[in-house]
């Protein structure tokens, strides 16, 4: 539970936050007489897949109370792999029982905004904030080591 001020006394609450999350997706040729699936369509699997894991497997301290697929697919040209990209948008209202526990969305590759919904505001001590950064510094080493198994195949 985070802390908030109401008036002159501080109460326990939940977090509840919306989180954008932008999956990815890159068409990948096609094999012999078969064609490839577009950009969009690659995306949108990505998209189907992860909304899936988030309905059908808890995560500790987050309950996820919607999930909305409402934004529009879009193509942008990546000037790395010189090709389109597609992403396909899904947005997510959490409740979460503490700071700590929204880190886990903030360092995907996909996470693009966060917006908390309540409380309006929050109180930390220096013990919580300690907390906050080791758990950002815990997730950020998890984040590098998957990227690096990724890409040293």
């Amino acid at each position: 539970m985070v802390r908030t001020q109401v008036g002159s006394e501080q109460v326990e609450a939940r977090l509840r936050a919306k989180v954008r999350l932008d999956f990815k997706g890159v068409s990948r040729p096609g094999r012999l007489f078969f064609g490839s699936k577009s950009t969009e369509k690659v995306a949108e699997e990505n998209r189907e897949q992860q909304v899936a894991l988030f309905r059908n497997v808890p995560i500790q301290g987050v309950e996820i109370e919607d999930i909305s697929l409402g934004g529009e697919i879009y193509t942008v040209f990546d000037d790395q792999g010189d090709n389109e990209v597609a992403y396909a948008p899904a947005e997510l209202t959490v409740v979460a029982d503490s700071v700590e526990d929204l880190v886990r969305f903030v360092v995907r590759e996909d996470f693009r905004r966060i917006e908390i919904l309540e409380p309006g505001n929050l109180v930390l001590n220096r013990l919580e904030v300690e907390r906050l950064l080791f758990r950002i510094n815990e997730e950020v080493r998890s984040l590098q080591r998957w990227l690096e198994r990724k890409y040293n195949r």
